[in-house]
């Protein structure tokens, strides 16, 4: 944990970014399969405070299964009807045109059009009135839509992620789109903030601050800023995770000596006690069907990822390669299981499938930190060092598409990514 302890009061705020912030997404790497698309520039889109068209791209090319084709200088919107020849001879399977206008109102008007090159068909058509701060978030949705249309799995582009930072002894939680661009500042504070951990449905943020000298696990409604200790017992009360229905949190607590894993209700009462350990028992998570609760445990002498029924029952140790394994992120889809592993005086990041135990390493950095998956289970987002600079990273279960996001200034730490908007 990169943390220290400063001075007192916390202050509440909720800081926008300009909207016009400069796109910096950074992608690198070449996947096996990727769909070639071109998107054309957006008839009318350097009027507006967003390139929607730019959005897209680095969206569809940071998911992994795209390559952008060049587009610009084609003078196209939803309403055209593209040269397919000419297209099939730049090499594109799919094509992307579309138009944004004012409305009177002040809001902005997002259409687009989705065309298979190869067969010349229309593949799907987008449509929606936003206001200026939203368009954004228009262009995150068409792109989710091109997405799922063109691979058969959700988008998660629309979704967001929430991750601190540390800058000139202040602590900042920042709630962030998907690509790291339009972060706002739910809480900032000179002591630290950590482990950030979304609801279910999206809602609401758990998290620890050390306001109080001590750390305390708080609730946080992100719409009105408002906020609740959940836990501020005797001792330590850290590393909440939320359970699946969104009522109650685990989390590892020393209030009976010890570090051991609790069960808590969201709005109160006496903490249940989940296993009985001699060690430290932290970091909980959940599997994806809800049935089985993954954490770290020293007990077996070196920090190891276990799972035990999360009805309770016997303990299973999961990880064996190496001495040092910690924060487990299991895949939605129940089939990967992500953490960090020290090897060589390094933490890097390893991604298990859990049907066969087999592990692959997919990082060439050595401080990674926290991966979290994505909602469709198909990218993780983690922090990390990357040539002497903090940074926040995406990248495909298989390390070959990796993305540098537009983190916030600062030591980044522990990202978590939010479920699909609801």
């Amino acid at each position: 944990m990169r943390h220290g302890v400063s001075a007192s009061l916390l202050m509440g705020l909720f800081t926008f970014l300009p909207a016009h912030a400069q796109f910096r997404v950074e992608v690198t790497g070449v996947g096996l399969t990727q769909v070639p698309v071109a998107v054309a520039p957006f008839k009318g889109e350097d009027s507006a405070s967003q390139k929607i068209s730019a959005i897209v791209i680095a969206d569809l090319e940071r998911s992994g299964q795209f390559r952008s084709v060049e587009a610009k200088g084609d003078a196209l919107d939803e309403s055209s009807r593209p040269d397919m020849p000419q297209w099939r001879q730049r090499n594109a399977d799919a094509l992307v045109a579309g138009s944004v206008s004012r409305l009177a109102d002040g809001r902005y008007d997002v259409r687009a059009r989705l065309w298979d090159v190869v067969g010349g068909q229309i593949r799907g058509e987008y449509k929606e009135a936003v206001v200026a701060s939203d368009l954004r978030l228009a262009a995150h949705r068409l792109a989710d839509q091109i997405y799922e249309k063109l691979t058969g799995d959700k988008g998660v582009f629309a979704t967001r992620i929430a991750y601190v930072t540390k800058a000139a002894a202040r602590y900042t939680l920042w709630v962030a789109d998907s690509d790291g661009e339009g972060a706002q500042a739910a809480l900032a504070s000179p002591e630290p903030i950590i482990s950030p951990s979304w609801s279910p449905t999206g809602t609401q943020l758990a998290y620890v601050s050390f306001e109080s000298r001590k750390p305390v696990i708080y609730v946080h409604e992100l719409a009105s800023g408002k906020r609740h200790v959940v836990a501020n017992f005797r001792g330590s009360n850290s590393a909440p995770t939320w359970a699946p229905d969104g009522q109650s949190l685990v989390a590892t607590l020393s209030r009976d000596g010890g570090s051991q894993l609790f069960q808590i209700d969201v709005q109160g009462g006496a903490p249940r006690r989940l296993a009985q350990s001699n060690g430290i028992d932290t970091e909980p998570a959940f599997a994806a069907n809800g049935s089985q609760l993954y954490f770290v445990s020293d007990r077996g002498g070196s920090p190891q990822i276990y799972r035990m029924p999360w009805s309770g029952g016997a303990v299973e140790r999961v990880t064996f390669n190496g001495t040092y394994n910690i924060s487990p992120s299991l895949s939605p889809d129940g089939r990967w299981m992500a953490y960090v592993s020290r090897i060589g005086g390094q933490f890097k990041l390893q991604v298990m499938d859990l049907s066969t135990r087999q592990v692959v390493g997919i990082t060439d950095t050595g401080a990674d930190e926290k991966p979290s998956f994505a909602p469709n289970s198909k990218l993780l987002v983690y922090a990390t060092q990357l040539q002497g600079r903090e940074a926040l990273m995406t990248t495909t279960l298989d390390g070959k598409i990796k993305a540098r996001l537009a983190g916030q200034g600062g030591d980044i730490r522990e990202p978590d990514w939010g479920p699909y908007r609801q």
